[in-house]
C-alpha cells in the first residue's frame, strides 16, 4: 500500500500555481521534499494535509481520498510546520492537553519519552522557547499519537547540528518498522543525503523529478572542462556558470557522452537545486 498517493494536484494563486503535481511514497521510507523558497513546497504540504484547498487532483493517504475521510486520516496523520504561533502565553503541558483530547491513540508514555529525549521543560511557556524547542514540541506532539504518515515542513530549521542529527536518527528509527512513513521539506538538503530513500524536487509550481535517492542523483551529471570546450555542451546543459578555470556546469546524464574530454561527477541535492535556480533566473 502506498503511503501517499499524490496525483494531478493543480492550486491557482494569483502569481503563483501549482502544475500537475503527482508524486507518490511507499509505506515505510522517508522522502525528501525539497525546492527553493517560493517553490511550491509548502502549498504542496497544505494541500496533502487540506488545510490549503487544491483547485483539482487527488490526494491519498494510506489507500484512502483524503477529501472523503480527513477527519478519520487525520487520526494517523503526525504533522510539524517548523514553529508554533498560537497559545503562545500558555505552558507546554497546558496546550498539550488541550491537544491530546483530539486523538484517539494518544500514548502519554511516548509524549513524555519524547519531551525527555528532547530536553523539553512542560512547564515552559510557548514563547519562551527557541525555534528550535518549538520544532521538538511539535515533533514530539506529532509522534505521540500512533500516527502513520509524518508530514513535517523544514522540520529540521533552527535545529544545531547535533540536534538535526538527532532528529534524523529518530526519522530513521522510525520507518525502520515498515508502517510509518515520512514527507519532509527541508532545505538542508545534507540531512536527506544521510536518511532519505527518496526524492522529490518541485521548481516553479512543478515536479521535475521523484524518484528513489541513487536514481534521482543519477539522473544528473556535475560536469567542469576548459572553456574552450563549453561549446561542446553548452546546448545541452540545464545551467552552467564560468569561472577561473573555465565551466562548471549541470546536465542530464542522457545528454552527456562520456568520451568526451570533460569531467563528470555525481551531483549534490545542493549542486541540483542550485543549477535549476540559475536557469531560472537566466530566463528571466
Amino acid at each position: 500500500m502506498l503511503a501517499l498517493e499524490i496525483r494531478h494536484l493543480n492550486k491557482q494563486y494569483e502569481h503563483f500555481q501549482l502544475k500537475n503535481v503527482s508524486f507518490e511514497l511507499e509505506k515505510g521510507y522517508i522522502m525528501g521534499f525539497i525546492g527553493a523558497n517560493g517553490a511550491g513546497k509548502t502549498t504542496t504540504i497544505k494541500s496533502i494535509l487540506n488545510l490549503v484547498r487544491a483547485d483539482s487532483g487527488e490526494i491519498r493517504i494510506l489507500g484512502k481520498d483524503m477529501r472523503t475521510h480527513e477527519l478519520e486520516l487525520k487520526q494517523e496523520i503526525g504533522s510539524a510546520f517548523g514553529g508554533i504561533d498560537f497559545y503562545t502565553r500558555s505552558k507546554i503541558r497546558t496546550l498539550t492537553n488541550v491537544i491530546k483530547r483530539f486523538y484517539r491513540h494518544w500514548d502519554d508514555d511516548v509524549y513524555y519519552s519524547y519531551l525527555k529525549k528532547f530536553n523539553l521543560n512542560e512547564n515552559k511557556k510557548i514563547a519562551e522557547l527557541s525555534t528550535g524547542m518549538k520544532v521538538k514540541y511539535s515533533l514530539a506532539i506529532a509522534l505521540s499519537h500512533g500516527a502513520k504518515v509524518l508530514v513535517l515542513d523544514e522540520p529540521t530549521s533552527g535545529l544545531d547540528p547535533v540536534a538535526r542529527d538527532q532528529l534524523l536518527d529518530i526519522f530513521q528509527e522510525l520507518v525502520q518498522g515498515g508502517e510509518i512513513s515520512i514527507l519532509f521539506s527541508t532545505h538542508i538538503t545534507s540531512d536527506l543525503e544521510k536518511c532519505a530513500d527518496y526524492i522529490t524536487f518541485i521548481h516553479n509550481g512543478q515536479i521535475i523529478n521523484s524518484a528513489d535517492k541513487e536514481t534521482f542523483l543519477n539522473t544528473y551529471r556535475l560536469v567542469k572542462g576548459r572553456e574552450d570546450q563549453l561549446s561542446q555542451l553548452e546546448n545541452k546543459m540545464i545551467a552552467y556558470k564560468i569561472n577561473t578555470f573555465g565551466f562548471t556546469g549541470l546536465i542530464h546524464t542522457e545528454d552527456f557522452n562520456p568520451n568526451l574530454d570533460i569531467r563528470s561527477a555525481v551531483p549534490s541535492l545542493e549542486d541540483i537545486m542550485i543549477y535549476f535556480a540559475r536557469k531560472e533566473s537566466a530566463h528571466v
